[in-house]
């Protein structure tokens, strides 16, 4: 009886996971703009850094940075050196990314519904990338990789009843209604992830 074999999987080289981090920061970079523009939320450390920008004087990207320090003690002893770095330079370009982006591209109009799907996707998108290069965003990402991992919870199930949790603590800050329209933007973010972040679909070196 013949057999099948399964295709070799080759590992990323450093080039390819540099382009990822950085193509991938700049997708969510604009998704970040298009919330911050709407005057959204989203969940995990990003939503974090989205009320800290709401209501104090740090931009988002130092925000983001700042919040994310003490997950790194986390992603060094369940996932190494090598993802920790990844991330590290995943976060410090993101938080770069996010406030040099308005510099360049401005938004005259945004409809806070279309905000929210499309940069719910964009940012879903870019997560996605990160994720297929050993990387994330840190924070609750990490978390949810080592459940998913761990005991086979799905990442994208998990971060959006997580992020939903944050959106509604952010009550608050934000006036209900754009409250409501983030849920759609934290659901089209997660729904990019669920669909497609699934043990064994990929064949890069994750």
């Amino acid at each position: 009886m013949s057999t099948v074999e399964l295709p070799k999987v080759s590992k990323h080289t450093r080039l390819e996971d540099i382009q990822a981090i950085v193509l991938g920061t700049m997708i969510i970079a604009m998704g970040v703009n298009l919330f911050t523009h709407a005057g959204l939320l989203t969940g995990g450390s990003a939503g974090l850094a989205f009320l800290m920008k709401y209501s104090t004087p740090l931009t988002f990207g130092e925000a983001f940075f700042l919040i994310n320090l003490p997950f790194y003690v986390l992603a060094i002893v369940h996932f190494g050196w090598e993802f920790t770095i990844k991330t590290f330079l995943a976060v410090f370009c993101l938080s770069v990314f996010a406030d040099v982006t308005p510099m360049l591209v401005s938004f005259e109009q945004v409809n806070p519904f279309y905000a929210s799907i499309a940069g719910g996707f964009l940012m879903g998108v870019g997560f996605l990338m990160l994720f297929r290069h050993n990387a994330s965003l840190g924070g609750l990402n990490i978390l949810a990789r080592y459940l998913s991992e761990k005991y086979g919870i799905s990442m994208g199930k998990f971060q959006m009843a997580v992020d939903c949790m944050i959106v509604l603590l952010s009550v608050f800050v934000v006036d209900y209604t754009l409250i409501l329209i983030s849920f759609v933007g934290a659901i089209a973010l997660n729904m990019i992830i669920a669909v497609n972040h699934k043990p064994g679909r990929y064949m890069g070196n994750v």
